[in-house]
């Protein structure tokens, strides 16, 4: 494993680590010097969350098999209506039974 692990490797790995630091602590330093949050800088953050969710599971709905495709919309109806633990359950079990009685 040791042999796998080239220089370029562990620069690329700092390099994240510090452009991953800098930026969090970047929006903490310009949040606490300001007075009020702007209502445009409130509704960008307000639209992060949903942001990063659709990168997350876009690729895996687009890219994915039939399987994939059927749990993430059976959980999407069992997260309107349920918490989130119903929501997980309802999408592995959706996955489940297309993989296991449906074949995909």
């Amino acid at each position: 494993m040791a042999d796998q692990i080239s220089m370029d490797m562990i620069l690329l790995i700092l390099a994240a680590a510090v452009a991953t630091f800098l930026t969090r602590i970047g929006g903490y330093v310009l949040i606490t010097r300001m007075k009020t949050i702007p209502p445009r800088m409130e509704q960008a953050l307000n639209a992060v969350p949903a942001a990063v969710l659709t990168t997350l599971v876009a690729p895996a709905f687009f890219n994915g098999g039939w399987d994939f495709k059927i749990a993430m919309l059976v959980a999407l109806a069992a997260g309107i209506r349920y918490p989130g633990l119903m929501m997980l359950g309802a999408g592995w079990a959706a996955a489940m039974v297309c993989r296991h009685l449906l074949g995909f």
